[in-house]
């Protein structure tokens, strides 16, 4: 992304932490070693924080910022990508909450990178879409609440880290709230191989009968639909680094393999002109809707996430087909990054769910 939107020292003390400490361990990321080290190194430089204020452990830019350091992140490895995309989301969701003491609490700790956690919003956000039915529960129990139910799929978790999700309420409405490290209740589960990605640290979490009280509580059920207003449009926008990242790494790919290749690469769609041109306008309009956050258009913020997934695709299949014969082997970062655009066009919201809610909002505009 553009260089001017990290200040300058900034963005380059975050390149060269990537360089030296990313960059090598890539594939071993992608096999299933876990980049704990690396996080919290770039939660020292503020690199989930980017649009927080500077007394909450952020750089007090703005989203454009944060999705240029996820794009960064991006370009040596979608698997760290899409952490840096959780922890910033996390500490998203405290910026944004109502409840103060759980700000103070989490905030500055989450964007520095002191306490790594998981964002379990999947299940909630598909079913809010009406895709699919909402896998915990939770009663109110004197001033908080007992929540039970699994998750199959978290990212960003361990043994030490918090996790937020959603739960629907007996009484109606939903919760939205935190575990934090050390409690009790949560049971990680290890789920079925990847085709890659293996290093995100994603278990099954089950939930009996755990206690949540009100200071964990992001919001309450009469808050809740206001609240979900408010952080959606970073989640989403967020995520387009995580394709940003892919289609830059592609195009350094295509640019090395024309160098020899180009005779017959010329042959093949997806040149490297028109995939920068499409970059260059998924960006600018990336950076104009992360500069409005809560008053784009959410028709606006759902399309450039779908374009964020559709680049992607494109952009690493024909990094891929330029690299010929080496783009097909296991150690080829093409291949993985393949891999690495699927998944951003998979994870929630997949882009056959964004495709849902564009056509519903396009319905109740015509």
């Amino acid at each position: 992304m553009s260089t001017d939107l990290l200040p300058a020292a900034h963005g380059e003390g975050i390149d060269a932490l990537i360089r030296e400490a990313l960059a090598p361990q890539a594939q071993a990321i992608d096999e299933g070693r876990y980049p704990g080290d690396f996080m919290r190194a770039l939660g020292r430089l503020s690199g989930f924080g980017a649009a927080l204020p500077v007394e909450s452990g952020g750089l007090g830019l703005d989203l454009a910022a944060q999705i240029d350091i996820i794009a960064r992140v991006g370009r040596a490895c979608g698997s760290t990508a899409f952490l840096a995309w959780c922890q910033s989301a996390c500490a998203w969701y405290f910026q944004q909450t109502d409840n103060a003491a759980a700000r103070e609490r989490y905030l500055a700790p989450i964007a520095r990178g002191e306490i790594l956690a998981g964002t379990g919003m999947s299940n909630c956000v598909k079913h809010l879409a009406g895709i699919e039915r909402i896998n915990l529960r939770a009663r109110r129990d004197g001033a908080g609440y007992r929540v039970n139910g699994a998750l199959p799929w978290v990212s960003n978790l361990g043994p030490d880290h918090l996790v937020i999700a959603a739960a629907s309420v007996e009484e109606g409405g939903y919760i939205m709230f935190a575990v934090p490290p050390g409690a009790d209740a949560p049971t990680l589960r290890p789920c079925p191989a990847f085709a890659g990605m293996e290093g995100t640290g994603t278990y099954g979490v089950h939930l009996k009968n755990a206690w949540i009280p009100a200071e964990d509580v992001l919001a309450e059920p009469a808050a809740f639909e206001d609240y979900i207003g408010r952080i959606k449009p970073g989640f989403l926008l967020m995520q387009i680094g995580m394709g940003l990242g892919l289609v830059r790494a592609s195009l350094e790919t295509i640019r090395a393999t024309n160098q020899r290749l180009s005779h017959v690469n010329a042959f093949l769609d997806d040149q490297d002109e028109t995939l920068e041109r499409d970059l260059q306008a998924l960006l600018t309009e990336t950076v104009r809707l992360a500069r409005l956050d809560r008053d784009a258009l959410p028709l606006d913020v759902l399309r450039a996430r779908a374009r964020a997934s559709e680049l992607g695709l494109r952009a690493t299949q024909s990094a891929a087909l330029h690299a010929g014969a080496a783009g097909y082997l296991m150690s080829n970062p093409a291949q993985r990054r393949l891999r690495e655009a699927l998944f951003v066009a998979i994870v929630t919201p997949a882009l056959k769910h964004l495709r849902k809610e564009i056509h519903a909002l396009e319905q109740q505009a015509a």
